[in-house]
């Protein structure tokens, strides 16, 4: 893997390319990252990039007239992770992530990388988590089909037969059931990068990419070999 990025999810519209075809794109706000640490085999026994996106505020403790300690923003970035970051000459960052980039070594501490090490015509694969649907019967959730909607049927939605009752007095595992549906990693691979606006850090990819606004994205050259 030689360039990769973090973003995030603006949401979907439609442009037209120079043929004047209709194209649906997900707009991606991608970047700035910058490098936070760079590791080597010396070091670490691997070879990587760990990048930082999007900035996050500091936790600060302050005690007050009884002595107690008062904790604001509470969810800010600890002391541990503040001096990692301080080490590397950054601002604190909200996510961080590593690549195994083919160059690492050309990457230095607080460099940054931008938008624009994709062009046009690249192809990507994008990784999110996928949006939470609650829990979901097994007809939405498995695409099972529903039962006869008389009034006699008293079987609509249900999800069917689970298991004989006398052999094997049990249900298999694999066995669609309604229960918890998204909320898990997607990759959707070989997607096509129709444009980039290098000035404003956004990237307009080609088709729905996982996730809902504002969620994180990871942006990699495809691994497809017909890419």
């Amino acid at each position: 893997m030689k360039k990769a990025i973090l973003a995030t999810k603006v949401g979907m519209t439609q442009i037209f390319n120079e043929d004047g075809v209709l194209v649906p794109v997900t707009v991606l706000q991608a970047g700035p990252c910058v490098v936070t640490q760079v590791k080597t085999v010396e070091n670490d026994g691997y070879e990587a990039v760990q990048v930082g996106f999007v900035d996050k505020k500091e936790r600060i403790v302050n005690k007050d007239k009884a002595g107690k300690k008062e904790v604001i923003h509470r969810h800010g970035v600890p002391k541990a992770l503040k001096g990692h970051f301080e080490k590397a000459g950054v601002s604190c960052k909200r996510y961080v992530r590593e690549f195994k980039f083919e160059n690492s070594s050309e990457y230095a501490p607080a460099q940054e990388i931008k938008a624009d090490i994709f062009t046009a015509g690249d192809k990507v694969d994008a990784t999110a988590i996928s949006k939470g649907k609650g829990f979901q019967g097994a007809i939405k959730r498995h695409g099972q089909h529903r039962g006869p909607m008389a009034h006699g049927s008293k079987f609509h939605r249900h999800q069917g037969s689970n298991g004989a009752c006398s052999s094997p007095s049990r249900v298999f595992k694999g066995k669609g059931m309604p229960g918890h549906m998204g909320c898990v990693k997607v990759t959707v691979q070989n997607l096509e990068v129709v444009r980039v606006d290098a000035d404003k850090n956004l990237l307009l990819v080609k088709g729905a990419v996982p996730g809902p606004k504002k969620a994180l994205v990871t942006i990699k050259e495809t691994t497809r070999m017909d890419a």
